[in-house]
């Protein structure tokens, strides 16, 4: 494991092996290469050795460590040699930080700063008086929200410029084919913000459509659900006008029993930024849930799972209806600590959209007949299978590659 500590003006790395392990892989590196890495992050040299091997007949424990000089104070910082960490500038740490290794390296050994340095072309300074430098509560931000390495495929990038934007003007895109432009200018112009924007919408919808087709491969091994769970985290980013999920939400019956009022529970309520309230039913793709194979009088009809899910969103919408601002109020009270302060819900012509089955195997005939079930409840209810949504991804992608490809209109007669 390593250690960081201050000592006088130096900032200290000390290494010391696990208990299946010892320190003479580490010497043995040294004297071969002349440099050693640790952690991934951490690359030192000899002339960065502190403390010396004592000599091999000498069998003092103490000498199970190496200690390393990290950085020296300057000036209110530590400065930390750009080499060690494989940075373009040295770096400059506020002296004041509480300085440990999750501060240099994240889950799985990755460099934190090593992945701010390739999207900035400035020096990173943290903390201090510096005008340049990144607050010290905005840099423990960054620390906690920093992503984990499957994230960091898909979205790094744009998480930590999230971050970095207010404090460096030469953000790096995603392919990093503004490194030339970003050294001849200290701030991005707009078009390449918008560059920047662009692929990282085209690298979303690109991992959202990868995810629901390595979901599909093994839809049998989610539980309803984690499937649910998991799919609600994807149609969020597909639906960016839905801003919260209530879960189980209790609403009111009038007209089931007469003269009594039944508790009903919707499993899954959307509420969007106005706060107007739409409900989902996110189903598993089960095979042969949506229309028959055999013809009832030259007719494919709806099968069970999807007639009844049709049926119940139905109902979900006539009592939310019928239950008006009472319900609005109620809802609210109830769920407030899941929403925005001061949001108003509000129950206006609420619809329905239902997740489920696939139609990849459809004949032409079914897929006629589909589409008629789906029109007829159009204007209340989206009906929409796992294929359309992989095609809607699909359509997507292709249309933001064609933006990007074409700019400004270019290409177009």
């Amino acid at each position: 494991m390593i250690k960081i500590s201050k000592q006088a003006d130096s900032l200290l790395l000390t290494y010391v092996p696990d208990r299946f392990n010892s320190v003479q892989w580490l010497d043995e590196k040294l004297r071969q290469d002349d440099e050693v890495t640790l952690r991934r992050t951490f690359t030192f040299t000899t002339g960065d050795l502190v403390s010396q091997p004592q000599q091999a007949d000498d069998e003092d424990e103490d000498d199970e460590e190496r200690i390393f000089r990290l950085g020296a104070a300057e000036d209110g910082y530590y400065r930390i040699d750009k080499a060690i960490l494989e940075l373009k500038h040295d770096l400059l740490l506020d002296k004041a930080m509480k300085l440990e290794p999750q501060v240099f390296v994240a889950n799985r050994d990755i460099s934190i700063f090593r992945k701010v340095d390739e999207l900035i072309d400035e020096q990173i300074i943290v903390g201090g008086e510096n005008e340049n430098a990144i607050p010290l509560i905005d840099f423990e931000l960054l620390i906690q929200t920093f992503p984990t390495s499957s994230e960091l495929t898909h979205y790094a990038r744009s998480r930590i410029s999230r971050v970095l934007k207010d404090y460096f003007g030469t953000l790096s895109d995603a392919e990093g084919k503004l490194n030339s432009y970003l050294a001849k200018r200290k701030r991005l112009v707009a078009t390449s913000r918008n560059s920047i924007l662009e692929n990282f919408e085209i690298q979303k919808f690109e991992y959202i459509h990868s995810e629901l087709e390595g979901m599909l491969k093994v839809a049998d091994s989610y539980t309803e659900k984690s499937w649910q769970e998991k799919i609600l985290e994807l149609l969020l980013f597909v639906f960016p006008k839905y801003i919260a999920v209530l879960e189980n939400v209790h609403i009111k019956d009038f007209y089931s029993k007469t003269g009594k009022v039944t508790d009903r529970y919707i499993d899954l309520m959307l509420v969007d930024a106005n706060g107007n309230i739409d409900i989902i039913e996110v189903k598993k793709p089960f095979a042969n849930a949506l229309l028959s194979r055999n013809k009832y009088r030259d007719n494919h009809t709806p099968r069970t799972e999807l007639a009844g899910s049709v049926m119940q969103a139905e109902k979900y919408l006539f009592h939310l209806n019928k239950w008006g601002q009472a319900g609005e109020r109620e809802i609210y009270e109830k769920r407030k600590s899941e929403l925005p302060d001061g949001m108003e819900l509000k129950i206006t012509n609420p619809k329905a959209m239902i997740l489920l089955g696939r139609d990849n195997d459809f004949s032409g005939e079914q897929r006629f007949d589909f589409e008629i079930i789906r029109r007829k409840y159009a204007n209340m209810i989206d009906v929409m299978t796992y294929d359309d949504l992989l095609r809607r991804l699909e359509n997507i992608i292709a249309m933001m590659k064609r933006n990007v490809s074409q700019p400004n209109g270019e290409g177009h007669a």
